[in-house]
C-alpha cells in the first residue's frame, strides 16, 4: 500500500474494533501497566507455565525495547469493560527474498483462558493479518509448538498451510 510503513501506527493508536456474537472487542497497543496480565497469560498453559517466571524487569526490558521498536506491535485484545481477554505480537521483518518482501511473523498468541472457545482467537487474528497486510507485508509466518495439535487445526482453517519445518537453538544454556 502506498505511503503506510511497517512503522505506521496509527490505525493500533486509535484502536480497532473486532466483534464476536454481537460483543464488540477492542484491539490496541499494549501499555506497560498491561505486563502483569500479559505474562500471566503466557504462563497459563502446560508450556508456558515451564517457560516463564522471569523477573519483573526482564519483562519490563523486553517490553520497552519492543515498544521502542517501529517493526514491532505488541497488541492485546480487550473486553467491552476493558479486561485484556488476548495477545499476540506481530513483526514485521524485511528480506531479500520473495523479491525484497516484507514478511509478518505473528507470535506469542494467547486467548485468557477464561474467555477461550468463544470464537475470539480467529478475529484476532485476522485483524493480525489485516494488519500485517495494512503494513506492506506479502506474506503473514507463525510458528506452533508441535504439541498444539489443537491450534494446528486452528490455524489451518484459518488459512494456514504447513509449509516448512521449523527449528530452534535454545542459546541460554
Amino acid at each position: 500500500m502506498p505511503g503506510v510503513t511497517c512503522d505506521d501506527r496509527r490505525v493500533i493508536e486509535n484502536e480497532s474494533a473486532v466483534e464476536v456474537d454481537g460483543e464488540v472487542f477492542t484491539v490496541r497497543a499494549a501499555r506497560p501497566a498491561d505486563l502483569p496480565e500479559l505474562v500471566a497469560m503466557l504462563a497459563d498453559d502446560p508450556l508456558g507455565s515451564a517457560r516463564e517466571g522471569a523477573p519483573p524487569a526482564a519483562y519490563e526490558q523486553a517490553f520497552a525495547a519492543i515498544d521502542a521498536d517501529p517493526r514491532q506491535l505488541l497488541a492485546v485484545l480487550t473486553a467491552a469493560g476493558g479486561a485484556i481477554v488476548g495477545t499476540l505480537q506481530l513483526t514485521t521483518i524485511p528480506g531479500l527474498s520473495r523479491g525484497g518482501a516484507l514478511r509478518g511473523q505473528i507470535e506469542a498468541v494467547r486467548v485468557h483462558s477464561g474467555h477461550r472457545g468463544r470464537g475470539l482467537g480467529s478475529p484476532f487474528i485476522r485483524w493480525a493479518i489485516d494488519e500485517a497486510r495494512r503494513r506492506g507485508c506479502a506474506i503473514v509466518q507463525l510458528t506452533t509448538d508441535r504439541s498444539r495439535v489443537d491450534a494446528h487445526r486452528f490455524y489451518e482453517r484459518l488459512g494456514f498451510v504447513d509449509s516448512h519445518i521449523g527449528m530452534k537453538l535454545d542459546l541460554r544454556g
